[in-house]
């Protein structure tokens, strides 16, 4: 059996790999080991639990507060809210660690756990390996629960006021509030479908159409959502609205579509946001992150524009370890992550959104000249499949491939080529300001692993 936990918590399809019996024995597991390492300090620990909309939600909801319970953990039980919003009640409430059911933008039969430190934070990599480790020796029969009872087990209260505590912490970071501003919002019939509504609403936008805003537990991110921009970017046109916001299934994602429908990135978005940091003065050492995968138009924007960038792997969580470690307010990714961490401790779309509503509002500037700060290079991407991904960095012939390259690019075009850190293939990715030369140039690396690797 490989590690259950992965980069962001546990997932599986709902009843087949991620059971009752499982989200039960890690959430006792979490309890033991969070306790032993001293995170509970002699009081009665206390647990947020949250969810998306998906129907396996329901019971595997009950089992991990099941669990908790049954370990002495006192649960407030806050329900259908974003990540994010669990992350922030977590820390708002004082809570000794948050719980979060949720697979974000995967299809609805799978779920997910994941478990959040005091304050909203990640758990670490070496506490996950603790409850893992935990969780198998019971399941081995090797050591059994130290089990409470009597008034010792844990108490379970429905915690209603999360959605109102949640949008007034929303409302109350904002630079300014959204006027005038037009809104379609797609929720992806999950997390946030109420909740980005209602905040955009309360900040003063006009919020003229919603889409994936029934979530019937069934429906989660089916055509809609960040990973389905295509009837956002029609209801734009229809709907005269200056901003769109497209969330996913758990909302810790927000992708954008201007007026005349046409999407707006993750790059863009942080790209604005700099812009608006810095003349605010509250982009922490003038320097934002984001991942190497970034669209280079990206980087000669904030060269352009006096912003320092830091690069980091593949992934938001590489990001704000980054952020974390030198005190950055900004980074994000080009899928739509972005992590303002004044204000949240993991990406949080709602967020994002409202911070583009307020720079509209603002600058009163459409959303298009303000994306307009970088230029997208086009981009080619290949995955190159059967070769041994592992040689991928120590190929002298691919090296200078890559190196011939970037010769032929010059300064206003980029190579990246990495292994996959999940699947068995190497990814060539090729940028340029000539989309014919991007395919070209691509085509020919790709071709250079599949002789050099296979």
């Amino acid at each position: 059996m490989g590690r259950l936990f992965g980069t962001d918590g546990v997932r599986g399809v709902a009843n087949e790999g991620l059971t009752a019996e499982l989200a039960l024995g890690l959430s006792v597991a979490a309890a033991h080991v969070l306790g032993e390492a001293g995170a509970f300090d002699g009081h009665r620990p206390v647990a947020v639990v949250g969810r998306d909309p998906r129907a396996s939600g329901e019971f595997l909801e009950a089992a991990v507060i099941a669990g908790l319970a049954s370990a002495g953990v006192d649960v407030l039980r806050v329900g259908v809210l974003p990540t994010p919003a669990v992350a922030y009640l977590t820390g708002a409430l004082g809570a000794d660690f948050g719980v979060m059911l949720s697979a974000s933008h995967n299809a609805m039969p799978d779920n997910g756990i994941k478990f959040l430190a005091r304050g909203g934070h990640k758990l670490d990599d070496r506490i996950e390996d603790a409850i893992e480790a935990h969780y198998r020796k019971h399941t081995l029969g090797e050591e059994d629960w130290k089990r409470p009872t009597g008034a010792a087990v844990g108490r379970v209260r429905e915690y209603t006021e999360g959605f109102d505590k949640y949008v007034a912490h929303l409302i109350g970071v904002l630079p300014n509030r959204l006027d005038g501003v037009k809104v379609v919002i797609d929720g992806a019939h999950g997390a946030a479908a109420y909740v980005a509504p209602e905040a955009f609403a309360r900040a003063g936008a006009e919020v003229v159409h919603t889409l994936g805003a029934e979530p019937t537990g069934l429906n989660i991110n089916d055509g809609v959502g960040s990973t389905h921009l295509d009837r956002l970017r029609t209801a734009m046109k229809e709907h005269q609205a200056d901003l769109g916001i497209a969330l996913d299934g758990d909302a810790d994602r927000c992708l954008a579509a201007d007026a005349d429908g046409n999407e707006v990135d993750g790059d863009q978005i942080i790209a604005i946001l700099a812009v608006a940091m810095k003349e605010a003065g509250t982009l922490r050492g003038n320097t934002t992150v984001a991942t190497v995968m970034s669209n280079l138009g990206f980087k000669l924007a904030m060269e352009r524009e006096g912003v320092e960038l830091v690069e980091t792997a593949v992934g938001d969580r590489y990001v704000l370890e980054a952020m974390k470690e030198h005190g950055f307010a900004l980074g994000g990714e080009q899928s739509g992550h972005v992590i303002l961490l004044d204000h949240a401790t993991t990406g949080d779309g709602t967020l994002t959104g409202l911070m583009l509503g307020a720079r509209l509002a603002a600058t009163k500037q459409p959303l298009a000249d303000l994306a307009a700060v970088m230029t997208r290079l086009p981009q080619v991407l290949i995955n190159v499949k059967g070769v041994d991904k592992s040689r991928a960095g120590t190929s002298t012939e691919l090296a200078a491939a890559v190196a011939g390259a970037e010769a032929e690019l010059g300064a206003t075009g980029r190579v990246l080529l990495r292994p996959s850190g999940t699947e068995p293939l190497v990814r060539v990715m090729v940028e340029a300001a000539d989309p014919v030369q991007a395919e070209a140039v691509a085509q020919t690396l790709a071709e250079a692993v599949r002789t050099h690797l296979g």
